[in-house]
């Protein structure tokens, strides 16, 4: 009889166990912040490790958050009507990626519409051997009453770091 009751004890709480081990695992990220933006008009959640800047380090952009290691997304206003949305998504995208990026070689990675506007993203690729690939991501959020320009940045540039900054831009309302 103590046997089974040990049993029984010890199935329980593999079974509790293996309950919270999936439950941790298929939680979505911690939430760690919020961004609002008065200015532009916009919030976003961030995930952990993401933090509300001061000052963006461009002309311009009325926010910035960043991550530990240094990824970021800024938020800025766009003055008037955007007509067409792909078009000033891709001037965009063109201007700050010969500010930021300075590649030798620059691709375009994604360039779609999305649910309220457009993005384009690129990655810039260098010939020394200090500089590692860097990635740029350009949002154009339109609304009714105005439209947000978001652009994010990321060097070096790598899938999981991608991911968590695309979760930023993508969390902004």
């Amino acid at each position: 009889m103590a046997v089974v009751l040990a049993a029984l004890i010890a199935g329980t709480g593999l079974v509790a166990g293996a309950a919270v081990a999936a439950l941790r695992l298929t939680a979505p990220p911690e939430r760690t912040g919020l961004l609002r933006d008065a200015l532009a008009g916009v919030a976003a959640t961030l995930p952990q490790g993401w933090s509300a800047g001061s000052v963006a380090p461009v002309t311009g952009f009325t926010s910035v958050v960043r991550d530990e290691r240094g990824a970021l997304v800024m938020a800025r206003p766009v003055p008037g009507p955007v007509t067409d949305v792909r078009k000033a998504t891709a001037e965009a995208a063109e201007l700050y990626s010969r500010l930021l990026l300075n590649g030798d070689r620059v691709s375009v990675v994604d360039d779609r519409k999305t649910a309220d506007g457009h993005t384009r993203a690129l990655r810039a690729e260098y010939k020394d051997v200090v500089n590692r690939p860097a990635f740029l991501r350009v949002m154009l959020v339109t609304r009714t009453d105005r439209s947000v320009l978001l652009v994010g940045l990321l060097q070096p540039e790598d899938d999981s770091r991608r991911q968590a900054l695309d979760e930023v831009m993508t969390s902004v309302r």
